[in-house]
Protein backbone atom coordinates (compact mmCIF):
# COMPACT_ATOMS: atom_id res chain seq x y z
CA UNK A 1 0.00 0.00 0.00
CA UNK A 2 1.55 3.40 -1.05
CA UNK A 3 0.42 6.29 1.35
CA UNK A 4 0.28 9.89 -0.45
CA UNK A 5 -1.99 12.60 0.29
CA UNK A 6 -4.26 14.53 -2.86
CA UNK A 7 -3.11 17.82 -3.07
CA UNK A 8 -5.09 19.91 -6.02
CA UNK A 9 -3.59 23.86 -7.10
CA UNK A 10 -5.58 25.71 -4.70
CA UNK A 11 -3.75 24.09 -1.83
CA UNK A 12 -0.44 24.11 -3.34
CA UNK A 13 -0.58 28.03 -4.44
CA UNK A 14 -0.51 29.73 -0.94
CA UNK A 15 2.61 26.88 -0.21
CA UNK A 16 4.91 27.97 -2.68
CA UNK A 17 6.69 31.11 -1.31
CA UNK A 18 6.98 29.41 2.33
CA UNK A 19 8.26 26.84 0.47
CA UNK A 20 10.95 29.01 -1.25
CA UNK A 21 12.03 30.53 2.06
CA UNK A 22 11.76 27.18 3.78
CA UNK A 23 14.49 25.63 0.67
CA UNK A 24 16.48 28.78 0.84
CA UNK A 25 17.18 28.41 5.00
CA UNK A 26 17.63 24.56 5.23
CA UNK A 27 20.01 25.09 2.65
CA UNK A 28 21.90 27.60 3.73
CA UNK A 29 21.92 25.73 7.94
CA UNK A 30 23.06 22.63 6.01
CA UNK A 31 25.36 23.84 3.47
CA UNK A 32 26.91 20.74 2.88
CA UNK A 33 25.78 17.04 2.29
CA UNK A 34 25.10 15.48 5.84
CA UNK A 35 23.08 15.67 9.58
CA UNK A 36 23.26 19.33 10.68
CA UNK A 37 22.51 19.81 14.20
CA UNK A 38 21.09 23.45 14.92
CA UNK A 39 20.76 26.29 17.54
CA UNK A 40 17.15 24.50 18.15
CA UNK A 41 17.82 21.32 20.34
CA UNK A 42 14.99 19.59 18.81
CA UNK A 43 15.51 20.35 14.76
CA UNK A 44 17.85 19.07 12.85
CA UNK A 45 18.31 19.15 9.08
CA UNK A 46 19.37 16.99 6.36
CA UNK A 47 21.50 17.42 2.92
CA UNK A 48 21.96 14.97 0.54
CA UNK A 49 22.94 15.92 -3.28
CA UNK A 50 21.84 12.42 -5.28
CA UNK A 51 19.71 10.23 -4.97
CA UNK A 52 20.35 6.77 -3.46
CA UNK A 53 19.55 2.88 -3.39
CA UNK A 54 17.09 1.33 -1.03
CA UNK A 55 18.65 0.84 2.80
CA UNK A 56 17.59 -0.41 5.77
CA UNK A 57 17.54 2.82 8.41
CA UNK A 58 17.12 3.76 12.07
CA UNK A 59 14.20 6.12 12.24
CA UNK A 60 13.98 7.33 15.44
CA UNK A 61 10.58 9.25 16.75
CA UNK A 62 9.82 12.42 15.41
CA UNK A 63 8.58 15.07 12.90
CA UNK A 64 10.20 14.57 9.32
CA UNK A 65 9.31 17.73 6.56
CA UNK A 66 10.93 17.35 3.47
CA UNK A 67 11.64 20.77 1.83
CA UNK A 68 13.14 19.65 -1.28
CA UNK A 69 13.62 16.68 -3.51
CA UNK A 70 11.66 13.48 -2.30
CA UNK A 71 11.59 10.34 0.04
CA UNK A 72 10.59 6.93 0.47
CA UNK A 73 10.38 4.84 2.83
CA UNK A 74 8.88 1.17 3.01
CA UNK A 75 7.71 -0.60 6.51
CA UNK A 76 5.98 -4.05 5.64
CA UNK A 77 3.56 -3.78 3.10
CA UNK A 78 3.48 0.01 2.86
CA UNK A 79 5.28 2.57 0.67
CA UNK A 80 5.32 6.02 2.23
CA UNK A 81 6.11 9.08 -0.02
CA UNK A 82 7.03 12.18 1.38
CA UNK A 83 8.16 15.66 -0.04
CA UNK A 84 7.07 19.51 0.05
CA UNK A 85 3.55 17.99 0.22
CA UNK A 86 3.46 16.03 2.77
CA UNK A 87 5.21 15.35 6.55
CA UNK A 88 5.95 11.98 7.82
CA UNK A 89 5.36 11.15 11.44
CA UNK A 90 7.68 8.85 12.97
CA UNK A 91 5.84 7.48 16.23
CA UNK A 92 8.49 4.85 17.60
CA UNK A 93 12.19 3.92 16.65
CA UNK A 94 11.30 1.62 13.55
CA UNK A 95 13.67 0.03 10.77
CA UNK A 96 12.17 0.55 7.28
CA UNK A 97 13.90 0.79 3.94
CA UNK A 98 14.41 4.20 3.05
CA UNK A 99 15.51 5.71 -0.15
CA UNK A 100 16.08 9.66 -1.76
CA UNK A 101 14.19 9.12 -4.71
CA UNK A 102 14.86 13.09 -5.94
CA UNK A 103 18.49 14.68 -5.29
CA UNK A 104 20.89 16.63 -7.44
CA UNK A 105 23.71 19.37 -6.90
CA UNK A 106 21.49 21.51 -8.10
CA UNK A 107 18.29 21.00 -6.18
CA UNK A 108 19.80 18.80 -3.25
CA UNK A 109 17.36 16.87 -1.03
CA UNK A 110 16.65 19.18 2.24
CA UNK A 111 14.75 18.15 5.00
CA UNK A 112 14.13 18.95 8.53
CA UNK A 113 13.62 16.31 11.18
CA UNK A 114 11.94 17.46 14.73
CA UNK A 115 12.30 14.98 17.86
CA UNK A 116 8.98 14.15 20.04
CA UNK A 117 8.72 16.20 23.11
CA UNK A 118 5.69 13.84 25.22
CA UNK A 119 5.55 16.10 27.81
CA UNK A 120 4.62 18.86 25.59
CA UNK A 121 2.25 16.60 23.93
CA UNK A 122 0.76 15.97 27.14
CA UNK A 123 0.24 19.70 27.99
CA UNK A 124 -1.07 20.36 24.93
CA UNK A 125 -3.79 17.29 25.25
CA UNK A 126 -5.54 18.80 27.71
CA UNK A 127 -6.81 21.16 25.50
CA UNK A 128 -7.78 19.41 22.37
CA UNK A 129 -11.00 18.27 21.80
CA UNK A 130 -11.15 14.14 22.14
CA UNK A 131 -10.87 12.61 18.49
CA UNK A 132 -14.01 11.40 17.11
CA UNK A 133 -12.24 8.16 16.24
CA UNK A 134 -10.52 5.92 18.40
CA UNK A 135 -7.43 4.20 17.01
CA UNK A 136 -7.60 0.38 17.29
CA UNK A 137 -4.44 -0.62 19.08
CA UNK A 138 -0.89 0.93 18.40
CA UNK A 139 -0.66 2.74 15.51
CA UNK A 140 1.89 2.20 12.72
CA UNK A 141 5.48 3.53 13.73
CA UNK A 142 5.27 5.17 10.38
CA UNK A 143 2.76 7.86 8.74
CA UNK A 144 2.62 10.23 6.04
CA UNK A 145 -0.20 13.19 5.74
CA UNK A 146 -0.53 16.75 3.24
CA UNK A 147 0.94 19.71 5.32
CA UNK A 148 -1.12 22.21 5.65
CA UNK A 149 -0.37 26.19 4.85
CA UNK A 150 -0.68 26.52 9.14
CA UNK A 151 1.57 24.01 9.99
CA UNK A 152 4.02 25.01 7.00
CA UNK A 153 3.86 28.57 8.14
CA UNK A 154 4.57 27.17 11.92
CA UNK A 155 7.78 25.52 10.58
CA UNK A 156 9.35 28.32 8.54
CA UNK A 157 9.00 30.59 11.71
CA UNK A 158 11.18 27.82 13.91
CA UNK A 159 13.76 28.18 10.85
CA UNK A 160 13.89 31.38 10.30
CA UNK A 161 14.88 31.65 14.66
CA UNK A 162 18.25 29.99 13.12
CA UNK A 163 19.29 33.73 11.87
CA UNK A 164 18.65 34.89 14.92
CA UNK A 165 20.05 32.70 17.74
CA UNK A 166 19.36 35.20 20.38
CA UNK A 167 15.34 34.21 20.30
CA UNK A 168 15.78 30.77 20.28
CA UNK A 169 15.72 30.45 23.70
CA UNK A 170 12.73 31.95 24.09
CA UNK A 171 10.97 32.34 21.03
CA UNK A 172 11.30 28.29 19.62
CA UNK A 173 9.14 26.59 22.28
CA UNK A 174 6.45 28.66 21.12
CA UNK A 175 7.22 27.76 17.53
CA UNK A 176 7.43 23.95 18.71
CA UNK A 177 4.27 24.46 20.31
CA UNK A 178 1.98 25.48 17.87
CA UNK A 179 4.03 22.74 15.51
CA UNK A 180 2.60 19.89 17.75
CA UNK A 181 -0.51 21.48 17.94
CA UNK A 182 -0.95 21.94 14.23
CA UNK A 183 -0.09 18.18 13.66
CA UNK A 184 -2.30 16.86 17.04
CA UNK A 185 -5.46 18.94 15.88
CA UNK A 186 -4.49 17.43 11.98
CA UNK A 187 -5.05 13.89 10.18
CA UNK A 188 -2.18 12.83 12.48
CA UNK A 189 -3.73 13.57 15.14
CA UNK A 190 -5.02 10.20 16.91
CA UNK A 191 -1.69 8.34 16.36
CA UNK A 192 0.01 11.45 18.23
CA UNK A 193 -2.90 11.72 20.88
CA UNK A 194 -1.78 8.21 21.50
CA UNK A 195 2.07 7.89 22.75
CA UNK A 196 0.76 10.89 25.15
CA UNK A 197 -1.95 9.03 26.80
CA UNK A 198 -0.92 7.25 29.90
CA UNK A 199 -0.98 3.25 29.65
CA UNK A 200 -2.00 3.55 25.80
CA UNK A 201 -0.48 0.45 23.72
CA UNK A 202 1.23 3.33 21.68
CA UNK A 203 3.15 3.47 25.24
CA UNK A 204 3.99 0.57 26.16
CA UNK A 205 5.00 -0.53 22.82
CA UNK A 206 7.37 2.13 22.99
CA UNK A 207 8.68 1.33 26.07
CA UNK A 208 9.05 -2.57 24.78
CA UNK A 209 11.53 -0.93 22.13
CA UNK A 210 13.19 0.57 24.62
CA UNK A 211 13.99 -1.66 26.57
CA UNK A 212 15.15 -3.45 23.17
CA UNK A 213 17.36 -1.00 22.49
CA UNK A 214 18.82 -0.83 25.89
CA UNK A 215 19.49 -4.61 25.91
CA UNK A 216 20.00 -5.41 22.07
CA UNK A 217 23.16 -7.32 22.63
CA UNK A 218 21.45 -9.52 25.53
CA UNK A 219 19.66 -12.63 24.98
CA UNK A 220 15.80 -11.07 25.85
CA UNK A 221 12.60 -13.78 26.08
CA UNK A 222 9.17 -12.40 25.09
CA UNK A 223 7.73 -13.07 28.26
CA UNK A 224 10.00 -10.87 29.76
CA UNK A 225 9.36 -7.95 27.46
CA UNK A 226 5.79 -8.84 28.20
CA UNK A 227 6.06 -8.35 31.53
CA UNK A 228 7.89 -5.84 31.72
CA UNK A 229 5.17 -3.34 29.66
CA UNK A 230 2.46 -5.26 31.45
CA UNK A 231 1.07 -7.28 28.52
CA UNK A 232 0.49 -10.59 27.71
CA UNK A 233 3.27 -12.24 25.13
CA UNK A 234 0.78 -12.54 22.26
CA UNK A 235 -0.71 -9.36 22.73
CA UNK A 236 2.66 -7.36 22.82
CA UNK A 237 3.53 -9.74 19.51
CA UNK A 238 0.38 -8.81 18.02
CA UNK A 239 1.03 -4.86 18.68
CA UNK A 240 4.72 -4.80 18.40
CA UNK A 241 4.56 -6.64 14.79
CA UNK A 242 1.22 -3.40 14.13
CA UNK A 243 3.54 -0.65 14.68
CA UNK A 244 6.58 -1.81 13.52
CA UNK A 245 6.32 -4.29 11.08
CA UNK A 246 8.42 -6.84 12.54
CA UNK A 247 8.19 -9.39 15.76
CA UNK A 248 10.10 -8.38 18.58
CA UNK A 249 12.83 -10.75 18.32
CA UNK A 250 13.31 -10.16 14.41
CA UNK A 251 13.47 -6.23 15.63
CA UNK A 252 15.81 -7.17 18.15
CA UNK A 253 17.97 -8.96 15.53
CA UNK A 254 18.25 -6.00 13.16
CA UNK A 255 18.89 -3.77 15.99
CA UNK A 256 22.09 -5.75 16.53
CA UNK A 257 22.80 -5.36 12.58
CA UNK A 258 22.50 -1.97 12.56
CA UNK A 259 24.63 -0.96 15.95
CA UNK A 260 27.33 -3.55 14.49
CA UNK A 261 27.39 -1.69 11.24
CA UNK A 262 27.86 2.04 13.15
CA UNK A 263 30.67 0.21 14.88
CA UNK A 264 32.30 -0.86 11.89
CA UNK A 265 31.59 2.61 10.27
CA UNK A 266 32.72 4.91 12.67
CA UNK A 267 35.60 3.06 14.96
CA UNK A 268 36.97 0.64 12.59
CA UNK A 269 36.36 -2.85 14.40
CA UNK A 270 36.11 -5.65 11.00
CA UNK A 271 33.35 -7.68 11.32
CA UNK A 272 33.78 -10.78 13.62
CA UNK A 273 34.55 -8.28 16.30
CA UNK A 274 31.92 -5.68 15.41
CA UNK A 275 29.88 -9.14 15.72
CA UNK A 276 31.01 -10.01 18.62
CA UNK A 277 29.82 -6.83 20.35
CA UNK A 278 26.63 -6.77 19.53
CA UNK A 279 26.20 -10.04 21.04
CA UNK A 280 26.82 -12.83 18.00
CA UNK A 281 28.80 -15.99 18.83
CA UNK A 282 29.14 -16.76 15.87
CA UNK A 283 31.00 -14.46 12.87
CA UNK A 284 30.00 -16.85 10.16
CA UNK A 285 26.43 -16.15 11.15
CA UNK A 286 26.66 -12.75 11.25
CA UNK A 287 27.98 -12.34 7.95
CA UNK A 288 25.11 -14.20 7.17
CA UNK A 289 22.43 -12.21 8.29
CA UNK A 290 23.87 -9.13 7.75
CA UNK A 291 24.06 -9.47 3.91
CA UNK A 292 20.41 -10.78 4.27
CA UNK A 293 19.79 -7.36 5.63
CA UNK A 294 22.54 -4.98 3.84
CA UNK A 295 22.48 -6.64 0.43
CA UNK A 296 26.60 -7.41 0.83
CA UNK A 297 28.79 -9.42 3.37
CA UNK A 298 29.81 -6.67 6.33
CA UNK A 299 33.22 -5.94 4.81
CA UNK A 300 32.23 -5.21 1.45
CA UNK A 301 29.15 -3.03 2.71
CA UNK A 302 31.14 -1.40 4.50
CA UNK A 303 33.86 -0.53 2.03
CA UNK A 304 31.05 0.74 -0.73
CA UNK A 305 29.32 3.22 2.14
CA UNK A 306 33.31 4.74 2.87
CA UNK A 307 33.28 4.79 -0.99
CA UNK A 308 29.96 6.67 -1.64
CA UNK A 309 30.78 9.27 1.76
CA UNK A 310 34.18 9.66 -0.07
CA UNK A 311 32.31 10.56 -3.45
CA UNK A 312 30.01 13.32 -1.96
CA UNK A 313 32.40 15.03 0.79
Amino acid sequence: MTQTASSGPAFITPMLAAQAELVGLAGAFAPHDGLHDTAVTQLQLIRASAPAQPLPAMYEPGLVFVVQGRKQAVLGADTLVYDPLHYLLVSVTVLPQGQILEASARKPYLCIRLNLDPRELGSLLLQARPPETQTAGAPRGLRVARTSAPLADAMLRLLRLLETPDDVAVLAPLALREIYWRVLTGELGPQLRELAVAGSHAQRIARAVDLLKRRYAEPVRIEEVAEAVHMSPSTLHHHFKQATSMSPLQYQKHLRLHHARRLMLTTGLDAAAAGHEVGYESASQFSREYRRLFGAPPKAEIRQVRGALRAVG
